[in-house]
């Protein structure tokens, strides 16, 4: 095959158009290497050639899903490229699930390979791990060069149609699909070989990996309503109007924080729901639908509950990964925690 033809994806910062207040920018493509481009081209040396680089902002892509993709997929397609590489995005949530799209909006629609890089712990590993490759890197842009040295031999395989091992052999996440092989054991030898192993305590690595599940134990009933203190826990996205915090729609990266004190009633003139997967319409017109505002305070006001706590959490469980959700709800819990709060009532959609 001759030099490979590769397409690079970056998002805004890492293309040198600006940081966070430049994460609207609508796609766009330049020539050849930009930025950690450079760094790409040295890492594929003679076997390829990154030909353009293509990006977008984090936000405009999030926003804009549906056209920003169809705009990066018509400026990918110009190239004619061998290979899309895209990232990496290290543990920049954003970022992550932006090059997940692309490297599986690129396969689907233009049938090109591709392969991105990210942080295990980042929300686009849980969501594309089986739509595209993922080389796991550190957490930060401080391992640039040795995360695109692994990418690259990857991609090339990719690229020339050849055969991919499994993860552990080729350096890539485990994508979750099952492929059938041949060996020369039979599965009985195999076995019985790791049973030996595990007995001798040498180390073993099994051929069928198992999820693992968290489990919770259930809390002791609280004895007395009346006098405990009560907190408001919501994934239905309900924020102030004009949403100061800037909550995404869908793939949240945070939660956000705000006050109850003083406030009875969540009106639709002051607050909205900017969750993108549910119609908001109903909540829109009484956000209190979602987030019960009015109902607990009738309760404080009976002395049901003792007082219900100030501030109000909020995020957006549209496309938020079970590591960011675990996560989110460790940050929230802690601070409830350490303010005394007795009980909290969590609303979804």
């Amino acid at each position: 095959m001759s030099k490979v033809r590769v397409v690079y994806y970056l998002n805004q910062f890492f293309a040198g158009v600006g940081g966070e207040d430049r994460a609207d920018e609508a796609p766009g493509v330049r020539e050849g290497t930009v930025g950690p481009g450079l760094a790409l081209q040295r890492a594929l040396g003679d076997q390829g050639e990154v030909v353009a680089t293509v990006y977008c902002g984090d936000n405009y892509i999030s926003e804009h899903a549906e056209s920003a993709l169809e705009q990066v997929l018509e400026s990918v397609s110009k190239y004619q490229p061998d290979l899309v590489v895209a990232g990496p995005a290290f543990n920049a949530g954003r970022y992550g699930l932006a090059c997940g799209q692309v490297c599986a909006a690129v396969q689907e629609r233009l049938n090109v390979p591709t392969v991105t890089g990210m942080y295990p712990e980042n929300p686009g590993v849980e969501l594309y791990r089986s739509q595209t490759y993922i080389v796991p890197t550190g957490i930060s842009a401080a391992s640039m060069a040795a995360a695109l040295g692994r990418m690259v031999p990857l991609g090339l395989k990719l690229a020339r149609g050849e055969r991919i091992g499994l993860p552990a052999e080729e350096g890539y996440l485990p994508r979750g699909l099952r492929f059938t092989d041949y060996v020369e054991q039979p599965a009985a030898v195999r076995a019985v070989a790791m049973l030996l192993k595990r007995l001798r305590g040498e180390a073993v690595e099994t051929e069928w990996p198992l999820p693992q599940y968290d489990r919770v134990a259930a809390p002791p009933p609280i004895k007395d309503l009346s006098k405990a203190t009560v907190a408001l826990v919501s994934s239905g996205g309900v924020v102030p109007q004009g949403n100061p915090g800037r909550m995404e729609s869908t793939f949240a990266t945070k939660w956000l924080k705000y006050s109850l004190a003083g406030i009875d009633d969540l009106t639709g003139e002051e607050w909205l729901s900017v969750h993108g997967g549910y119609d908001t319409t109903r909540a829109n017109e009484d956000p209190d639908r979602v987030v019960p505002l009015d109902v607990l305070r009738e309760f404080e006001a009976q002395g049901a509950i003792g007082r219900l706590f100030d501030s109000y959490y909020v995020t957006v469980g549209s496309g938020a990964a079970t590591t960011t959700a675990k996560r989110f709800g460790q940050e929230i819990a802690r601070e409830l925690t350490a303010s005394g709060v007795d009980a909290v009532i969590l609303t979804a959609t």
